[in-house]
């Protein structure tokens, strides 16, 4: 009995020993790891990133725990997953959060709202700070200076589609021509399933390529102020209402349109918009203090790593960082997208929610049986070239930089042989010609146009065409390349849903940014270029590298599943529509709901 005893204490006490050692030997691995001094060489812990979320996680080879871009996927990874654990759970528990985020009650029908969202399975529940941002100017003005001023717009032709709502009925529709049919067709239907709920409204949708709000920093500075003051006399309401109050006088049955002989619009067909777009820019921005023509982009701002890989990509589509957009000539933005200066109201966009690019899982292939290139194909748009304009056009710029006779830059890995652990090295920049890479990249133009007759021929001479292909050709690729250009990019949803992985060029904001993660859902660009090479190049030599490219793929196609339905857009188009509601309501610092 006493031997037993014995025996049972010493195993007690070499479990105990060997516990102890294998929690001081990996006692990094609880401790919260600092910032990165230098991005190059600061690499302290090499096991920072294993995927902890994930049941099984890949155990990737010690120099691709300290790539950059493995850095970049495991910061972002943990960010998206702590947003998604932080939603709420309960009406109670959104409506606190919503008072915690905006200082404003919620506006009316919001238990409408969740109870409409939470039966279509939204995944984020609270992220729609788009729209509290897009608002917020506007409350500083009368809800009756809104009113007369969107009939003011409709009323002119100002190339608006007008949608009048009245007793929870689209009553009339007018505007857009015959091009914009698909645009008309497609409104009631999105609005279909909320409607009733809505207040009597008058919208004014722009059918144009370009944003059309822009206002003076100073000015811009004073309404964000005064709205910010408005809305806490909502926010301090002892008891609001929740309901909308009765149409006023000035909106009509909404039967007629009046006429206006004046506009506040201007027309900047084939011209520079630089001046006017950089106008809301802080004085003391790079975009507003550069005062000559060797001005740089603030890349601090949003990258912290070699190369330039994106970090933040809100500041990175803020073109206040980056004066250098003016000789870039990136100046055409989108349709229901914006650049971050302008103040237009974003809206999820019709062509999505009526499948007019629809992603077809048959025409796809599995991760394996994909080329393994980068593939585009499109045209010269995102801006009119006139004397060699071209060559500074986003676009263009991507081709030229992926051409074989470029050079490029990548990140070659040196071991540390001078330190104990000479299995932490360092990623280093080197340059190199592009010709080893250049099969990594089937990017082509089909169409040049949108020039001058000499720039026109100066670019199928540089770049040549290829002939217009099916769209779904591109599921050939492992990775598919989404560039803007006039218009908001009509294919994006349906590369995500793919099984492919996505790369997207995009300084211009669009109304899912808050639901899609940079390196969680797809890998983001900058518009100097230095990445491109890299940023294939590591997913497809790296043994690291492949593992993450394939498993960001399946994750992206499955999170686009969930967020990108036509649930989801009525999710969000019933959000904005309330809040707009509110904001027109000559009651508004006296309505809104609460428990």
């Amino acid at each position: 009995m006493l031997r037993s005893r014995r025996l049972l204490f010493l195993l007690i006490l070499l479990a105990i020993f060997a516990t102890s050692v294998y929690l001081l030997r990996n006692q990094d691995s609880f401790e919260e790891l600092p910032g990165l001094s230098n991005p190059l060489h600061d690499f302290t812990n090499p096991l920072r990133g294993h995927h902890a979320h994930e049941e099984n996680p890949p155990l990737l080879p010690q120099r691709s725990l300290t790539h950059p871009i493995h850095r970049l996927i495991t910061d972002a990874e943990s960010t998206f997953q702590t947003v998604r654990a932080r939603q709420s759970r309960s009406l109670a528990d959104a409506v606190a959060e919503y008072r915690r985020r905006y200082k404003v009650p919620p506006p009316p029908h919001f238990d409408k709202w969740y109870n409409f969202a939470k039966r279509r399975g939204v995944e984020l529940i609270d992220e729609y700070d788009t729209i509290y941002h897009a608002l917020l100017p506007f409350w500083s003005l009368k809800p009756s200076v809104i009113r007369e001023r969107t009939r003011e717009a409709i009323g002119f032709d100002n190339a608006l589609i007008a949608v009048m709502i009245r007793n929870g009925k689209v009553v009339k529709m007018d505007g857009g021509g015959e091009m914009y049919q698909w645009h008309r067709d497609a409104t009631p239907v999105m609005l279909g399933n909320f409607i009733k709920y809505l207040p009597d409204m008058d919208l004014a949708f722009n059918i144009h390529d370009e944003p059309r709000v822009v206002v003076q920093a100073d000015s811009l500075a004073r309404h964000v102020s005064a709205g910010r003051k408005n809305m806490t006399l909502a926010y301090n309401s002892p008891s609001p209402r929740n309901s909308f109050s009765k149409r006023p006088s000035d909106l009509g049955d909404g039967m007629r349109i009046k006429d206006y002989r004046t506009t506040r619009f201007n027309k900047f067909a084939h011209q520079p918009t630089w001046s006017n777009s950089k106008l809301s820019c802080p004085l003391t921005s790079p975009a507003r203090g550069c005062i000559d023509s060797d001005c740089h982009v603030n890349i601090t701002a949003y990258s912290d790593q070699p190369l330039g890989f994106i970090r933040n990509t809100t500041a990175f589509s803020d073109i206040c960082n980056s004066p250098s957009l003016e000789h870039i000539r990136l100046l055409r933005p989108p349709q229901r997208l914006r650049l971050s200066s302008f103040q237009d109201i974003l809206y999820p966009s019709p062509w999505y929610y009526m499948d007019r690019v629809k992603y077809e899982p048959e025409r796809d292939m599995p991760w394996a049986e994909k080329n393994a290139t980068m593939y585009w194909r499109g045209s010269t748009t995102g801006g009119f070239s006139r004397d060699g304009g071209w060559r500074r056009q986003h676009r263009q710029q991507f081709l030229m930089k992926i051409q074989p006779q470029a050079t490029s830059q990548i990140l070659q890995y040196t071991p540390n042989t001078t330190s104990s652990t000479p299995e932490i090295g360092a990623w280093e920049v080197h340059s190199t010609p592009m010709t080893p890479y250049s099969k990594y990249f089937d990017i082509k133009f089909t169409f040049i146009g949108q020039c001058d007759p000499g720039d026109c021929d100066a670019q199928r001479e540089y770049f040549g065409t290829t002939d217009p292909v099916n769209m779904f050709d591109a599921f050939q690729s492992r990775y598919l390349l989404d560039i803007d250009g006039n218009a908001f990019s009509g294919r994006y949803h349906a590369w995500l849903q793919s099984n492919s992985l996505v790369y997207k060029l995009a300084v211009f904001r669009e109304w899912h940014d808050e639901w899609l993660k940079a390196w969680v859902h797809y890998v983001p660009l900058g518009l100097r270029g230095e990445e491109y090479v890299e940023s294939v190049r590591y997913f497809e030599e790296e043994e690291g590298g492949q593992q993450e490219a394939k498993r960001i793929a399946k994750e992206s196609k499955g999170w686009a599943e969930k967020v990108l339905r036509k649930e989801d857009l009525e999710v969000w188009y019933f959000r904005l529509l309330l809040e707009y509601g509110r904001l027109v309501d000559d009651e508004r610092e006296d309505i809104g709901f609460g428990i």
